[in-house]
């Protein structure tokens, strides 16, 4: 993709044009970022319902009918179900079994285990067991 930087004289003047054949994921992540707009997940912390950045988030995991977010810290829980998170969350959040979904970019290395699964180590020091019903996906996803 060709980008273009033109100096202007003020703020007021500050503005983006993207040309693009059709508006993936990535374009819709792009927007987010040139607006200033990160989307949000609500999420329960202390009976208070605070909005999460979805950049901040390392997974998210159901558990006996119950959805958890995971942070680099913190874990928090969701009134969504995984398939309504999965309409919200952007291009680099990915289902990896069928309880949950992983933020790629959180992803530190993989490494393929026995049986055709995968195990990824995550920033945060965590690991986690990919499926391997979507060990070919993760795979288009980074590349490998």
């Amino acid at each position: 993709m060709k980008v273009e930087v033109k100096h202007v004289d003020s703020y007021e003047n500050e503005a983006a044009c993207i040309s693009a054949v059709e508006i993936t994921d990535d374009i819709k992540s792009a927007i987010d970022i040139l607006e200033n707009n990160c989307r949000v997940v609500p999420v329960i912390s202390d009976s208070k319902t605070i909005m999460l950045k979805t950049d901040a988030i390392y997974y998210i995991e159901s558990v006996d009918k119950r959805t958890y977010v995971y942070t680099k810290e913190n874990c928090y829980e969701t009134k969504y179900r995984l398939y309504e998170l999965e309409d919200i969350l952007n291009f680099y959040f990915l289902r990896i079994s069928k309880a949950m979904i992983i933020n790629i970019r959180k992803i530190r290395s993989v490494k393929a285990e026995l049986n055709g699964r995968m195990r990824a180590d995550l920033l945060n020091g965590e690991q986690i067991t990919i499926s391997r019903a979507y060990v070919k996906e993760l795979k288009g996803k980074l590349g490998l």
